[in-house]
């Protein structure tokens, strides 16, 4: 659901625009607008940087400070992704959001059969804290926060994260990292998901329990609306998905004894921008209207930093297209637009080669300049929420408000987020719609310039230059673990291992048991098959 769908009369001038969420754009908006929307400026709008933060989460804006740059990066090996990191550190990025290939996701070792091909293909490979030495050798980790972009085995990145930072010095209270680790979104949206669901979710709250006594300056989930909406949500049901995955985490943790105030203010946020630029606007802008009023009203949150909808607005891979490539730098513009617009706090703009490949050195330093031409040339910064007060955007703010709502309403009907992916009742709303969506595009309902129409010279675009699988690195990273293995301390690895098993058994919390597993060099796929014999493996429900 990636576009409004324009619906023509006879003369073929335009009679109605729907935007993907089901709002019907009126041709012409005034104060009345306003007044049937109910709108009041303290309760929906209200000042920069004060409740609901509708216009921003801090009163200057980005006059006192632009939005964090975070691009998608690595590839390969620890060595490869290594280099990367400090080429697009000392290309002027301020935050890192690593790309790990999908044997690790799946918590599988580089030599298992079932990585045979994957290795480093789509995000570097990682096996053990050696690899993480070597990826993270000479970054900053008190000054560079990473983003980790990893959901089932999220737990043991963490702790990996943890014990390589202490490694080169650095303590866990000074380091700052942030673990996708959303399984909910993976089941829904992505599909790199190991566990049960109940165990997948207990596995988050050990996380975010750990990170409150141990990790202060970590945020240990990002709630990930953007797969979801990469998988055909509207942007309404991206947020609501987003926000009632965020209360299943909260139920979890709070049935540990953890008061919400202790915690949720460290809730981070990857949501995707594409689409209609005014849809995308009004959708940033009412969750976080939401999300604060949520966390006041239900959880009796008061300070005012903790309610806060903090995170990343990136993206979006889905907008893009493989027929003629170049068109999409100029969608990515767009998209950095209607995330500046909108009071981003952090950017990871899709690079234009995405359709096709992990973005190559060329494309990332063009989304990047992207990013810096909309903070230091175009004016964005000038003033904060230079939307505030239009009448088409208040109004259309208060219509996604709305939708969101009814969406949520709709999950909280079935018995919550846990019981709808249980039972796929999210994953069939998203496999119709997605297909629902292709075939608008094919009857041209739906608009992708390039694809579907202005179609001519597609011939005459540039060659996109593909990440191409290197099979030496695949020998090395597994003749790196092969040595690994042969040096360890075994009795220290199987000692560590044997209390992880036992731990995961009583229910407690495994987060400190894998730190020691990452000291003493226990690999992923160690770790994850020590939970795959406590826990099992989720069998996916038929969503047809």
């Amino acid at each position: 659901m990636g576009v409004a769908k324009y619906i023509k009369d006879e003369k073929d001038a335009v009679r109605e625009v729907i935007y993907p969420s089901g709002i019907h754009v009126k041709p012409v908006y005034g104060p009345r607008d306003l007044e049937d929307a109910g709108f009041d400026y303290e309760k929906d709008l209200g000042d920069p940087g004060e409740y609901p933060f509708t216009r921003a989460l801090h009163p200057g804006g980005y006059r006192s400070r632009a939005w964090t740059t975070r691009q998608y990066t690595g590839f390969g090996t620890p060595e490869e992704t290594n280099k990367r990191f400090k080429w697009m550190i000392s290309h002027g990025q301020t935050g890192l959001n690593v790309a790990f290939d999908l044997p690790t996701q799946m918590g599988f070792d580089s030599d298992h059969p079932r990585s045979l091909g994957e290795v480093g293909r789509v995000g570097m490979a990682v096996d053990s804290l050696r690899d993480f030495e070597t990826a993270f050798r000479d970054i900053p980790l008190d000054r560079i926060g990473s983003g980790l972009t990893i959901n089932a085995v999220a737990c043991i990145m963490l702790a990996m994260y943890q014990a390589v930072a202490e490694k080169f010095g650095y303590a866990g209270e000074k380091i700052i990292a942030t673990p996708q680790n959303d399984i909910l979104k993976e089941m829904i949206g992505r599909g790199a998901w190991i566990f049960p669901v109940e165990d997948g979710v207990r596995l988050v709250g050990d996380c975010i329990e750990y990170s409150v006594k141990a990790l202060p300056r970590c945020n240990p989930v990002s709630v990930c609306g953007y797969h979801i909406r990469e998988s055909g949500a509207t942007p309404a049901q991206e947020i609501a998905c987003a926000f009632e995955i965020a209360k299943a985490y909260i139920s979890n943790v709070t049935d540990r004894g953890i008061k919400p105030e202790d915690f949720v203010g460290r809730f981070s946020f990857n949501l995707n921008v594409y689409g209609n630029l005014w849809e995308q606007i009004a959708k940033f802008r009412a969750a976080r209207k939401l999300w604060a009023r949520m966390l006041r009203e239900e959880y009796g949150v008061q300070e005012k930093k903790k309610l806060f909808l903090r995170g990343l607005f990136g993206g979006g891979g889905s907008g893009l297209t493989k027929e003629q490539p170049e068109n999409n730098i100029i969608r990515g513009a767009y998209y950095g637009l209607a995330a500046a617009l909108s009071g981003a706090q952090t950017t990871a703009l899709c690079s234009f080669d995405e359709a096709y490949t992990i973005p190559t050195p060329r494309a990332a330093l063009l989304s990047l300049r992207t990013l810096e031409i909309l903070m230091e040339e175009v004016g964005l910064r000038d003033t904060v929420d230079p939307l505030a007060g239009s009448y088409f955007v208040e109004t259309l703010t208060k219509q996604m408000e709305e939708k969101i709502l009814e969406e949520m309403k709709q999950i909280q009907n079935i018995g919550g987020m846990v019981h709808a992916v249980s039972s796929g009742f999210i994953q069939r709303i998203m496999a119709r719609q997605a297909y629902e969506y292709e075939k608008g595009i094919e009857k041209k309902e739906y608009i992708k310039v390039g694809r579907n129409k202005y179609t001519e010279g597609e011939e005459d675009q540039s060659d996109v230059e593909l990440h191409k699988h290197n099979e030496e690195w695949v020998e090395k990273q597994i003749a790196g673990l092969v040595e690994l293995r042969r040096v360890r301390n075994r009795r220290e690895v199987s000692k560590a291992l044997k209390f992880l098993k036992h731990t995961a058994q009583e229910r407690k919390n495994v987060m400190p048991v894998l730190v020691e597993c990452c000291r003493a060099y226990a690999t992923v796929g160690e770790m994850a098959d020590v939970f795959r014999e406590v826990f099992g493996e989720w069998q996916e429900p038929s969503i047809f």
